[in-house]
Formats: structure tokens, C-alpha cells, sequence
């Protein structure tokens, strides 16, 4: 399953690749990184239909919020998963990114076992 990080925190993709190398080296995830909302957008109409199956969106980027590129990869490609991430917990935030069709919410720091059990679900159908 191919997985796209969006944030514009570069240093993002370290820790992914870090924290999910396991599933990446036993090929059960390949991950793919877009440092504006803009960019990610780019990413999956350069490819029709797209391969990317799940998105992991910061809400909280200069250009398009992760809010706004949820809004329009769900109107666009409305089989692709999205769970955004977001420095602030706060409610606001998540009912926003739940009612616009979020499959999930985390917030940073981001607890990577709770994300591996999404993946996981999502892996198993």
C-alpha cells in the first residue's frame, strides 16, 4: 500500500521512514512524501487513477491547509483515505477535519503505535 506524508516539516520524512521501517522493508508499505498541500495535489493527478491509497496530512501548512486538501482530495478522489495530524488538539480542529471526511486524527506528537494499528486495519480490509 502506498502511503503519502504531507507536511512541510521536512524533517518528517526521517521519522517516518524510521518508525515504519519494518513495514517498509517487508514491503507491506511504500511511502511517498509532498511538503505542501499543493504539491500532494500534484502527486496524485500525475497519475490516473493515483496509487497512493492513504494520505497523512498536517493541518497546519503555509499555502493549503491540510483542511483544504482534504476537502479537495475527497471531492476528487474519493476512494483515497485521509487522517490529518495537528500540533494542537484541539476540538476546533478535529471536528473540522472529521466532518470533511478525515478517517482520523492524531496529534503531534504523533503515537506511532496508533498509527500502525490504522495501517494495520486498513492492510487487513
Amino acid at each position: 500500500m502506498k502511503f503519502l506524508i504531507v507536511d512541510d516539516e521536512k524533517d518528517v520524512e526521517i521519522m517516518f521512514r524510521q518508525k515504519l521501517r519494518k513495514e517498509i522493508r517487508n514491503g507491506d508499505l511504500a511511502l511517498a512524501f509532498a511538503f505542501s498541500g499543493m504539491e500532494a495535489l500534484n502527486m496524485l493527478r500525475n497519475q490516473i487513477p493515483p496509487d497512493i491509497m492513504y494520505i497523512f496530512s498536517d493541518i497546519n501548512m503555509p499555502g493549503m491547509s491540510g483542511i483544504d486538501l482534504l476537502e479537495k482530495v475527497k471531492s476528487e478522489f474519493p476512494e483515497i483515505r485521509v487522517s490529518m495530524i495537528s500540533a494542537y488538539g484541539d476540538n476546533e480542529n478535529y471536528t473540522k477535519a472529521i466532518n470533511s471526511g478525515a478517517n482520523g486524527f492524531f496529534t503531534k506528537p504523533i503515537d506511532f503505535d496508533s498509527l500502525k494499528k490504522e495501517i494495520n486495519e486498513i492492510l487487513m480490509g
